[in-house]
């Protein structure tokens, strides 16, 4: 039995969780950056500084609602698994966890944003086994719109490699710009998914592929269009629509290369119920879709059991 720590600092949400392998118990805390009114972001050193102040609170939840001393610990060191990926944001998450790992004397584990968004989505549906065979993961967000081979890794537990993407912006920075511009607050996913419950959809969408990759920027000036004469409701529709073709057009292209591996989407976009609804394959519970640190902590329980400790 051990007991994982994991923290996430992701560009909006300060993350802290707490998983206990034996009994299959996650405690998840978390709290978004705070982003003023008609922005549409913060800067790298806006967001440190915040996670660094937030952090010692989400830990305290974290620990009232599961006070058991932590085996181990595991941190988000950049957005992916690969050389040069980096962010300032990571940092503040890196130093927290360093300082906990060596205080209670325990194994720091290092790990992705991206990796810890796939290893949630399996925990969320009970397939943390599925990390020991080949599956396709669409990870999207804000930062990232991306289609995953995923394959088992000796040192980071699981490889992700690109094998479709965005060419242009990211669904979530779509559905940000939309929402800022129909009246919402950062960040808009949840406040556009209700509004867009209540619309119609008045035209089919038609998204732009390039073989098995996706541009997206040209959906951020048809919603601008529909907004001058559609309510805000129908905009918000045709938003997800257009997002949810997409990602089942890639999703169809790439079934066709690889087979009938196992299909799995985590991500905030992923938590919208019209993608949900439209979409076959393995979601992410919502909690776990967005940015979270329970896979950063099931990373940090499954590699620490592999070194017998």
């Amino acid at each position: 039995m051990s007991v994982t720590l994991g923290i996430d600092t992701s560009n909006y949400t300060t993350s802290v969780a707490l998983y206990d392998d034996e009994t299959d118990v996650m405690k998840s805390c978390g709290k978004l950056l705070p982003v003023e009114n008609g922005e549409r972001g913060l800067q790298q050193s806006k967001a440190l500084f915040l996670h660094t102040r937030q952090l010692p609170e989400v830990l305290e939840d974290a620990f009232s609602l599961f006070n058991k001393r932590p085996d181990c610990v595991c941190v988000s060191e950049k957005p992916r698994s690969v050389d040069g990926s980096y962010m300032p944001v990571f940092s503040a998450g890196v130093s927290a966890a360093t300082s906990a790992a060596y205080s209670l004397g325990v194994p720091l584990y290092k790990t992705s944003h991206q990796n810890g968004h796939v290893m949630a989505a399996l925990y969320s549906i009970g397939k943390i086994k599925l990390a020991n065979e080949p599956f396709i993961a669409f990870h999207i967000s804000g930062g990232t719109t991306e289609a995953l081979y995923v394959t088992p890794s000796k040192d980071d537990l699981i490889k992700c490699e690109i094998v479709a993407k965005t060419l242009d912006l990211n669904a979530g920075q779509v559905i940000d710009r939309v929402g800022v511009k129909l009246g919402m607050d950062f960040p808009c996913g949840n406040e556009l998914d209700k509004l867009a419950q209540k619309g119609k959809l008045t035209q089919k969408p038609h998204p732009t592929l390039k073989e098995n990759d996706c541009c997206l920027s040209g959906l951020e000036n048809i919603c601008e269009k529909l907004a001058k004469t559609e309510p805000p409701e129908n905009v918000a529709r045709f938003l997800f629509e257009y997002i949810s073709e997409t990602v089942s057009k890639m999703s169809n292209l790439l079934r066709e290369k690889y087979g009938n591996l196992p299909f799995v989407y985590a991500g905030g976009v992923m938590r919208n119920s019209i993608v949900r609804e439209n979409i076959n394959g393995y979601f992410a519970e919502p909690k776990y879709s967005s940015d979270n640190a329970a896979g950063v902590a099931v990373i940090g329980s499954i590699l620490n059991k592999r070194n017998g400790i």
